[in-house]
């Protein structure tokens, strides 16, 4: 999920030119070649390539490609499979889940950057010490700064708490107790708390990045993602065009996976690909196009080589039936269709004066805002038919997910809906249609939303579902990536935006509402302290019945007070053109390119 810790992706669910070119690190090392190269779209554009900063999928992307954790989950095992990446093996865990040993993999280098000097930079464990540590730094203002010190690593918050005091940058060499490097590739984290899963959290987080790269940069290290993976940046027009090539630093890499025995796809796969040098393609050019007409004809021209997430709105020319259309088959078109780990959702800003608020009559109004959001009919209409009504946070395929949990966060009930406004004082007292207050100042609901079609189509349906309500509703169009702003500041009412898993705890879907987390993932500003103590004792609980009774407790916690509203889990169909060879979509993880073959006939 990935490039930060540990909150799930936020991406650009459809519920609701860029600056100069910054160029790589030197000429690429295939020119003159004749490359392999993969091309696809991002719907939504990019917001930065600092790992502390980024909180959206589609930074993460690119991202994974270029930065390395410790840990990744291992490319074909379904169920999902922990496996090293830059560690040289699993973590030595303490019995009490609080002091985790891990030893780096000797020989793994940085990509190539000027500020190394001509001389090639090892990866060793104090690099992820210092990287660790950037997300407490207060000059970086990291979102994710909340996430991280949830963790508990014993004095790292301390440190914080000193550089704000004296209104300075961190102190990266002074020695904390939780976090060291005992010695050149040995790293050792030590925890307040038992955290039994914190090896999830180090599959894709706390990627690596060089105090050099940091330094060399000041201010710009969004601009230069120097790190150890299989891609680094070779140009980049923000908002507009990513390109990637593979890095010659890389190690020795081959493709190697452990699927199930009664996975065909995946065996079939293992033996094609078994013992390839990875990556198997040169270079990766992504185009951002948020508009889904032009992004679905750049696939069929052949412009792009696949398009992941075929927009609803052509599913019934891509999949007429439910099966491939004889036009792409005929091409030799592949579709994958997937049920993710993800959740679209309505989040409300419970600082807002209308929406938010915890007193009975702001409950009532957002449990009525919910009860009349006909979900089915955004399924039917708008995606057509890719999604299953989501009960609660928590995602498919993730512990603690159980299809069978039903909530009226899947209901549809208007005339429910009317009687609660009626009960709460929302009259329309001046007989104009709309309703009101309690006090009988007017009452409009402001919905942040983006200008694709999608998006647009999905807020029609709002107008009409509010309208017929009597609630008056209104828009504020803006880029994606300017909302994901608006609502890290608390700048909204409402705004649609989906949660990607990227770990396999479904409890870890819940730090959206955790207190603590106001200024990082928990974008509604909820503050609930029962559902706070449930959320910490989760951490420190291992997975197990006394776990899964306070997971239940706090997803009806969420359901009454209702800080958001879940709509749907989506299905999404990626098409592949004959030539993209060995893709499968990952299930919580970002990295796929190095898995993939480009053989053009």
């Amino acid at each position: 999920m990935a490039a930060c810790t540990r909150r799930h992706w936020l991406t650009w669910a459809g519920v609701g030119g860029g600056a100069a070119v910054v160029v790589g690190n030197g000429p690429s090392a295939h020119a003159g070649e004749h490359l392999k190269v993969l091309r696809y779209a991002l719907r939504v554009a990019e917001t930065t390539f600092d790992p502390v900063q980024v909180q959206d999928v589609y930074s993460a992307i690119p991202l994974e490609h270029m930065l390395e954790g410790l840990y990744t989950y291992d490319h074909l095992a379904r169920p999902v499979r922990l496996k090293p990446l830059t560690a040289a093996g699993m973590p030595e865990v303490s019995a009490d889940f609080r002091v985790f040993t891990i030893r780096v993999r000797p020989g793994i280098f940085f990509a190539d950057d000027p500020v190394f000097r001509g001389q090639p930079r090892e990866l060793v464990a104090a690099d992820y010490v210092y990287s660790i540590k950037r997300y407490a730094d207060p000059v970086n203002k990291s979102p994710n700064w909340s996430s991280v010190d949830e963790l508990g690593i014993v004095g790292l918050a301390e440190l914080r708490a000193q550089a704000l005091q004296q209104r300075r940058a961190l102190a990266y060499d002074h020695d904390i107790p939780g976090l060291r490097a005992l010695d050149r590739y040995t790293l050792r984290i030590t925890l307040r708390e038992p955290r039994p899963r914190l090896v999830q959290k180090l599959v894709g987080g706390f990627v690596a990045v060089a105090r050099e790269v940091i330094d060399g940069y000041p201010g710009r290290s969004g601009e230069h993602p120097v790190g150890t993976g299989p891609f680094r940046l070779a140009a980049w027009r923000r908002s507009s065009h990513i390109v990637l090539e593979r890095n010659p630093r890389y190690r020795e890499h081959v493709y190697d996976a452990e699927p199930a025995a009664d996975d065909a796809e995946g065996q079939a796969l293992l033996a094609r690909f078994k013992g390839r040098r990875l990556p198997m393609i040169d270079r990766v050019e992504l185009s951002v196009i948020e508009e889904n007409q032009p992004r679905w004809l750049s696939f069929l021209d052949g412009s792009h080589d696949l398009i992941a997430h075929v927009p609803e709105a052509f599913i019934p020319a891509a999949l007429p039936g439910g099966r491939l259309g004889p036009h792409l088959a005929r091409r030799g078109i592949q579709a994958q269709r997937s049920l993710t780990p993800d959740v679209v959702t309505t989040i409300f800003n419970m600082d807002d004066p209308v929406v938010g608020g915890y007193t009975p009559e702001k409950v009532a109004l957002r449990r009525a805002i919910s009860l009349g959001l006909d979900v089915q009919r955004e399924i039917r209409d708008v995606r057509q038919g890719q999604g299953v009504p989501a009960n609660s946070l928590v995602q498919p395929f993730t512990w603690g997910f159980d299809p069978r949990f039903k909530t009226e966060m899947s209901d549809h009930d208007p005339a429910r809906a009317q009687a609660l406004l009626d009960l709460y004082g929302y009259l329309d007292r001046d007989g104009d249609g709309w309703r009101e207050l309690p006090d009988g100042r007017p009452l409009t609901l402001l919905k942040s939303t983006q200008a694709d079609q999608t998006s647009r189509q999905l807020d029609e349906l709002w107008r009409r579902d509010m309208t017929a309500l009597g609630l008056r509703l209104q828009f504020k169009v803006a880029q994606w990536p300017e909302n994901l702003k608006a609502a890290q500041a608390g700048q909204f009412m409402l705004w649609g935006v989906a949660s990607s898993a990227e770990s396999v705890d479904g409890a870890e879907s819940l730090a959206w509402l955790y207190g603590p987390m106001v200024d990082g993932g928990n974008l509604a500003h909820f503050r609930w302290p029962a559902f706070d103590t449930l959320y910490a004792q989760m951490q420190a609980l291992p997975d197990g019945p006394e776990r899964a009774a306070r997971l239940r407790q706090a997803q009806r916690l969420a359901i009454a007070l209702m800080p958001c509203k879940t709509h749907l889990h989506r299905y999404v169909t990626d098409l592949l053109h004959p030539w993209v060879q060995g893709y499968r979509r990952p299930v919580f993880w970002q990295r796929w390119w190095d898995h993939v073959d480009v053989v053009r006939s």
